[in-house]
């Protein structure tokens, strides 16, 4: 484990994010190259293909963690979700409509978190995930986690979200993911 030291978080809207997109490219990954996930150069690609129009949503923000010297160690991002968004889509068991109603306000999407691998167990993602949540306002936060990614799924159950359903991510993914929710009223 990498001595915690002094370590900044940042919130970022999507431009500055995408200033600092070479950050969470590198969190990324090193982080999602690990099981469960086994991300490949070409699963990056695709998700940095698809990271500049999301720091593009007027809603977006992000968090951005690194060490004194600069060196970026932890990252979360994401951006309320809106009427026509296809999360609900991808469950494999569909939910009521009260559940699935989303209106730009409503539910914040947590798109990424992830803390590189020597600076995990130092609460780091803890507070990346505070800080990227701070003042947005939404009532609920909803997220896809591998289920087999046993520390980032017990963290967010601790932090208070509860499994709803298995998704699919992008309608293509092999594997199934839990999606999980996390009530904030």
């Amino acid at each position: 484990m990498a001595q915690q030291g002094t370590i900044a978080v940042e919130r970022m809207d999507g431009s500055a994010a995408a200033l600092a997109e070479d950050a969470f490219r590198l969190i990324y990954a090193e982080a999602f190259a690990e099981p469960p996930y086994n991300e490949t150069e070409d699963d990056v690609a695709a998700a940095f293909r698809r990271f500049p129009v999301q720091a593009r949503h007027r809603t977006f923000r992000a968090t951005l963690a690194r060490c004194e010297d600069g060196e970026p160690v932890g990252m979360a991002y994401g951006f309320l979700l809106g009427p026509d968004t296809v999360w609900w889509d991808e469950l494999t068991e569909p939910v009521a409509e009260e559940m699935r109603r989303e209106d730009g306000h409503r539910t914040f999407g947590l798109m990424e978190l992830a803390v590189r691998g020597p600076w995990r167990g130092q609460g780091i993602a803890r507070r990346l995930h505070e800080m990227l949540l701070d003042g947005i306002g939404p009532e609920r936060v909803l997220l896809n986690v591998h289920p087999g990614s046993k520390a980032a799924s017990a963290a967010y159950r601790a932090w208070g979200y509860r499994k709803i359903g298995e998704a699919r991510l992008w309608g293509e993914s092999v594997d199934l993911h839990d999606v999980m929710l996390l009530d904030l009223r």
